[in-house]
């Protein structure tokens, strides 16, 4: 079996089987593709049913170079997932990254803003160009919803549920949740709809979209990311932040005012509890809060 066949395979099962996003297909066949580099620059013969644990340590010690630990340890559970794949198609019989370890990271806290630096982030946009609107609506509803920055480009009209206070997001793997949204996010939504998507020249297929840039398109992840960027660095804001720094601090400021890990897990459509809990870490003052709030010995 050829690298690229196993590797054609292999992304055709991520998106079929398991109904990953493209991006994360686009990951996941990175590591095998650095993988593949590598042998060949080595003129290593080792085909994916072969290859063995002795022809793999070369390529993580390698990478070990010139990637940190976290990088280092995604890329190894990459390479897992795609001979996993191999023995589950019959292929293999066993994993050569079985016995590899990865490398310890710890656990990394997300950044978050202070509700002043949200407020001050928006306030910077210049509302006087017509994008302002847009970008105002934007913001406002990532940090409304926790949205990723995925879900916010690919947000429909369809998708507003105005009259019932919820939006239809479509997250990873294609899964469907509702998420409510405060009345003044919808307000500036509405107010971009009324006032400046309306005069923009629609693109066929982006009819339904509901944030489109200057040429009536769906706006990518990478102009997103510019927006708030350019923001911070107009506001002065000492802090690396992206659009899912938006999302964090969207969970933190609820956890901190009393919500309930399971209420936020729904909204920010984690699959497991354990990945919203790393939110109990960033804002530690809430279990004492709630110790004082339900011990009966208080």
């Amino acid at each position: 079996m050829k690298w690229e066949h196993a590797l054609k395979d292999y992304k055709l099962y991520l998106k079929i089987e398991r109904g990953l996003s493209a991006n994360s297909i686009a990951s996941y066949g990175l590591d095998v593709e650095k993988l593949m580099k590598f042998l060949e620059a080595n003129k290593m013969p080792a085909n994916p049913i072969s290859i063995t644990k002795e022809s793999i340590q070369p390529f993580i010690y390698e990478t070990a170079k010139h990637v940190n630990a976290r990088s280092q340890s995604r890329i190894i559970s990459g390479l897992r997932s795609f001979f996993n794949y191999l023995i589950f198609e019959d292929y293999r019989t066993d994993n050569p990254l079985e016995l590899i370890e990865s490398p310890k990271t710890g656990r990394k806290l997300p950044d978050t803003l202070s509700l002043e630096d949200i407020n001050h982030l928006i306030e910077a946009i210049d509302l006087s160009k017509p994008e302002g609107e847009r970008n105002r609506a934007m913001l406002e509803t990532l940090y409304s919803c926790g949205l990723r920055v995925s879900e916010l480009t690919n947000l429909k009209i369809s998708d507003l549920f105005f009259e019932e206070g919820f939006i239809k997001v479509t997250g990873k793997g294609d899964k469907q949740r509702f998420v409510p949204i405060v009345e003044s996010a919808q307000k500036y939504i509405n107010l971009y709809k009324k006032e400046i998507r309306v005069h923009l020249d629609i693109q066929k297929g982006h009819e339904d979209t509901l944030f489109l840039n200057r040429r009536g398109k769906q706006l990518t992840r990478a102009m997103i990311f510019t927006i708030i960027k350019q923001l911070a660095v107009k506001i002065d804001l000492k802090k690396s932040i992206s659009p899912h720094t938006f999302r964090h601090s969207f969970a933190t400021h609820l956890l901190e005012n009393g919500a309930d890990l399971r209420t936020i897990q729904l909204m920010l459509g984690h699959e497991s509890i354990t990945t919203t809990e790393i939110y109990m870490h960033v804002d530690k003052s809430h279990l004492k809060n709630v110790l004082h709030s339900f011990h009966p010995r208080k």
